[in-house]
């Protein structure tokens, strides 16, 4: 691996680690150097490591940002725009920005993990040229992470940090970055799905079903709507941009309702709906609305179609 300079474009860093002890070594210099040299710091980990990275820091944590992963990450859809805003912040001021984010910790699920994966390629795409001076390490846990895990970490960055500093890393893969897997199936919904063909004439029939649906799963009053507003979206989109109807699927555990929207369409725009929209863009507002309002969305999309899965959690 190559030794690289300071960072002059975005610098898109892993960093792996072992433990609570491994997390402290790896990142508390980071933080430190970051604070020494004027840069803005933003520290987006569990509450549990950030406790243990402000004690470890004293008095300097006072001068970073923290915020809680599982808040912001719980759907990783959202974490981007959350970057953008800080590196936004700071950068147009002229002043170098480096974060520390880590999307993944033991106990995520497959799907989450597919989605976080996906975020941590389209990082390099968001920011590709863009925002001199920023860096973000992206922490992994050896000792509760699968192997698998970390291989795709290894795959999806440019650079990986250790006790001799950021080097250019001989695993990544550039090539796959730029439609980060949107391709890559779903799991299969399970038998006792509700499932409901539309087109434009029966819009309002789907905003019925999916509130009723809701409801009778015990979803908050408040929580409902925003699910009926989603969906609408999704088969707004459906009959707009993916062939003119699409297939609306329904189902739930205790712990949350799914709602997928299947159609013919296909998402070219690997970043859409992780970007906000600008105040002069025309469209495009649908997906972000999804990614807002959903505690977590999965999407699949290529020459089959598209299908956009989100979920939302009752109680």
């Amino acid at each position: 691996m190559d030794r690289a300079g300071p960072a002059r474009s975005f610098s898109h860093e892993v960093g792996l680690y072992a433990g609570a002890s491994g997390f402290l070594a790896l990142t508390g210099g980071f933080v430190r150097d970051g604070l020494a040299a004027g840069e803005a710091v933003l520290v987006a980990t569990s509450a549990e490591k950030i406790e243990l990275l402000r004690d470890t820091l004293g008095a300097a944590a006072d001068q970073a940002r923290f915020q809680d992963m599982a808040e912001l990450g719980r759907n990783p859809g959202r974490i981007i725009p959350a970057w953008q805003d800080f590196v936004t912040e700071h950068s147009t001021a002229g002043r170098a920005v480096r974060g520390i984010g880590e999307p993944v910790w033991a106990g995520r699920s497959a799907a989450e993990l597919v989605e976080c994966q996906r975020h941590e390629a389209l990082l390099n795409v968001a920011f590709a040229g863009r925002a001199p001076g920023w860096r973000l390490l992206c922490p992994y846990d050896t000792t509760a992470l699968a192997d698998d895990v970390i291989d795709q970490a290894l795959l999806s960055h440019p650079a990986v940090l250790d006790a001799a500093g950021p080097a250019t890393s001989s695993w990544y893969r550039a090539d796959d970055q730029a439609h980060a897997h949107l391709d890559r199936p779903l799991s299969v919904p399970p038998e006792t799905t509700l499932t409901m063909r539309f087109g434009p004439e029966i819009l309002h029939l789907v905003r019925e079903v999916v509130g009723g649906y809701a409801e009778d799963c015990g979803l908050a009053a408040g929580r409902v709507a925003d699910l009926v507003l989603v969906v609408s979206e999704l088969a707004s989109n459906s009959v707009c941009h993916g062939g003119g109807s699409g297939e609306l699927q329904l189902w739930s555990s205790p712990a949350e309702v799914v709602c997928q929207v299947e159609d013919r369409g296909a998402i070219t725009d690997p970043l859409a709906g992780r970007v906000r929209p600008s105040a002069t863009q025309e469209g495009g507002r649908g997906l972000w609305l999804v990614h807002q309002l959903s505690d977590f969305v999965e999407l699949s999309s290529g020459a089959a179609g598209t299908r956009v899965r989100t979920h939302f959690l009752v109680g």
